[in-house]
C-alpha cells in the first residue's frame, strides 16, 4: 500500500473557489479509479490550507491517478487557486 499526503496552500479568499474544483476531483477519483482505496479532501486548521489524504493499492493506481484525464484537468483548474506548490509526502505500510 502507498499513502501519500498533500498539502495545498490556497491564495487569501480562493478556499471556497479551490474547494469546489478538488471536492470535484475527490469525486471523479472515487467514481473512476479503483486502485485508489481513499481519496478525501480535509481543511487543516491552518487558514488557507488543505490536504487530500489518499491510499492507493500500488505504484500502478499511483501512476494512473497521474495519468487520469480527470487528474490532469482538474490539478490544472486547482492551480488557479494555490499559493505555490503543493508538499507532496509519500508513505509505505511498515
Amino acid at each position: 500500500m502507498i499513502g501519500i499526503v498533500a498539502t495545498i496552500k490556497t491564495k487569501p479568499g480562493q478556499g471556497a473557489a479551490f474547494e469546489e474544483v478538488a471536492q470535484a476531483l475527490a469525486r471523479e477519483v472515487n467514481a473512476n479509479e479503483p486502485g485508489c482505496l481513499l481519496y478525501v479532501l480535509c481543511r487543516a486548521e491552518e487558514p488557507d490550507t488543505y490536504v487530500f489524504m489518499e491510499r492507493y493499492k500500488d505504484e500502478a493506481a499511483v501512476e494512473a491517478h497521474r495519468a487520469a484525464p480527470h487528474f490532469k484537468e482538474y490539478g490544472r483548474k486547482m492551480g488557479e487557486f494555490m499559493d505555490g506548490r503543493p508538499s507532496v509526502q509519500r508513505l509505505k505500510d511498515v
